[in-house]
């Protein structure tokens, strides 16, 4: 029996083709059952922004003050009514006149002669001048108003002697209380009179403090 002869190039050229045909089949299917992939083109959004001009606010221009309005001033002369008060608790207002000092010689402060308490008269003192007094710029904005009640000596002359603040309304450097006593510091007034003659009393009176 013949042996049958096979050459080995065939037999490779046989193998390669069938290889070739396996690798593109299985390219294929891998291709058929792998996902499908979007490739998304990158966009760029761009905001415009608008300019808003912006006008500065202008301010009001401030309303001046209303008009100042005087306060009332009311006279009410109460009698007898500081029977058995000492004296001596009362500050004493007084305005004295302008003199040379001497540098080498003190001077006693002037002995001011007040009316007792108890001086009795027919005819009371009368306003016969009357000065208003100041009302404050802050007392008038924030609005205070009131009565300060001064107790006041009326000398024979009809001029003021000594001012006490009997009732305050408002106290303190540049108050309505202090305005008040400047102001009847500089009153006149015709004096009490006892049998016919002028005397000094001491009397009490509110002065009024109104916005109206």
């Amino acid at each position: 029996m013949q042996k049958k002869h096979i050459d080995w190039k065939d037999v490779a050229s046989s193998y390669h083709e069938k290889s070739v045909t396996l690798a593109i089949l299985i390219l294929l299917f891998a291709f058929l059952v792998s996902p499908k992939i979007e490739v998304k083109s990158y966009h760029k959004e761009v905001k415009e922004i608008e300019a808003i001009d912006i006008t500065p606010e202008v301010p009001d221009k401030i309303k001046p003050p209303d008009e100042m309005v005087k306060p009332q001033v009311e006279i009410v002369i109460e009698e007898d009514e500081f029977e058995g008060e000492d004296e001596e608790d009362i500050p004493i207002v007084e305005t004295i006149e302008i003199t040379k000092l001497d540098a080498y010689k003190e001077k006693e402060p002037p002995k001011l002669n007040l009316p007792s308490r108890f001086v009795k008269y027919e005819d009371p003192p009368a306003p016969i001048k009357q000065v208003p007094p100041e009302y404050s710029e802050f007392a008038r904005k924030s609005g205070i108003e009131g009565q300060v009640w001064l107790d006041v000596v009326v000398l024979k002359d009809g001029s003021v002697g000594a001012v006490k603040v009997k009732k305050s309304l408002m106290p303190g450097k540049g108050g309505l209380d202090e305005a008040a006593v400047e102001a009847v510091k500089k009153w006149k007034f015709s004096p009490a009179k006892s049998g016919g003659k002028p005397v000094s009393v001491w009397v009490t009176f509110p002065v009024t403090f109104s916005l109206e």
